[in-house]
């Protein structure tokens, strides 16, 4: 009778002990002063920051989506861990939230150690870049769920914040202007779409003069993160409430924050949209409520602010370089 091995299975664990081998110094370089212990616990250990009185812990899961076809059908890995942890931190950022640590999840039918390097150096960059401890983390391989080159991603950030300086979103009144701030492509939202329409028509690494890169550069930016723009308006102005644009589209996502028996008054033609959009809702005559609710639409970020400080706001953070509207209003 012929004997079968874990490897024989498709598990191969000394190639999965070795991939994670490599990558620990990388990911021990993004530890703070705050992280106890070394990495390969059964846990990650973070002391939580001294100096706050009452602090509240703010923690937020996502993945990458169908994006991750786009990543493998281009051969390019190293944006994605950090689109994962760029997209993980816009979320509890809007609420006010300091990040503190992150745990990833990384599972795929056959371990590939070189794509695997260069997606735990995507979630190193996004990390270092914004002060974040990687802590820990899951590398599975389970042939059978995944299949050929396909992976998934998944990521966990926790923060932390004075309970009594939360974003909630509960002071936005009438006549509140929502100032909008430029994304960076499609961030990781809207790809099964983008992928359905654009690769009927167009392949991965083809130059298209209409958004002047190769579609697997465009497809592939990296998710903008609005951490350190979200905590400079915090500083210096009234904000009634943040909105980070994800799945759902500018609407679905606004009336997260916006409290009841109050409409959001979007122009639509307020701001620039990106080449991007265009080619997509041209290429397969997407609808405009479709494109609206799968897309940012070149607006990654939404603050909420008082009319009386919104062109002041404006005015502020193109100083930064950053291009931002005013693209509507709550009544």
């Amino acid at each position: 009778m012929k004997k079968f091995t874990y490897k024989d299975s498709g598990v191969d664990i000394k190639k999965g002990e070795r991939a994670v081998s490599d990558v620990k110094a990388m990911i021990k370089s993004t530890f703070t002063p705050n992280v106890i212990g070394s990495i390969g616990g059964f846990g990650g250990l973070f002391e939580v920051p001294k100096g706050y009185e009452k602090p509240v812990l703010v923690s937020s899961t996502d993945g990458v989506g169908t994006k991750l076809s786009v990543a493998v059908k281009a051969g390019k890995h190293d944006t994605v861990g950090e689109d994962l942890v760029n997209h993980c931190i816009n979320d509890i950022a809007v609420l006010g939230a300091k990040p503190l640590y992150f745990l990833d999840y990384f599972g795929t039918a056959s371990l590939d150690e070189h794509i695997f390097y260069d997606v735990i150096t995507g979630f190193v960059r996004g990390c270092k870049n914004n002060g974040v401890a990687l802590v820990g983390g899951e590398t599975a391989e389970m042939p059978g769920i995944y299949h050929d080159k396909d992976y998934d991603l998944c990521g966990t950030i926790v923060g932390i914040i004075e309970k009594d300086q939360i974003i909630t979103g509960d002071k936005i009144q009438n006549g509140d202007k929502l100032v909008g701030i430029a994304s960076n492509g499609l961030h990781t939202n809207g790809y099964s779409l983008a992928r359905n329409v654009l690769f009927q028509e167009y392949d991965i690494d083809q130059h298209i003069d209409s958004i002047d890169k190769a579609l697997s550069e465009e497809l592939l930016r990296v998710h903008k993160c609005y951490l350190s723009l979200i905590q400079d308006t915090l500083k210096n102005y009234e904000v009634h409430g943040i909105v980070h644009i994800t799945g759902g589209g500018i609407i679905g996502n606004t009336k997260r924050v916006v409290p009841e028996g109050y409409e959001i008054s979007i122009n639509w033609k307020s701001w620039d949209i990106q080449p991007i959009f265009e080619l997509i809702q041209k290429t397969g005559s997407v609808p405009d409520e479709d494109m609206r609710s799968a897309f940012n639409l070149g607006i990654g970020l939404i603050l909420i602010v008082p009319d009386k400080q919104a062109k002041e706001l404006l005015e502020h953070i193109c100083e930064k370089n950053e291009k931002a509207w005013i693209i509507g209003e709550i009544k």
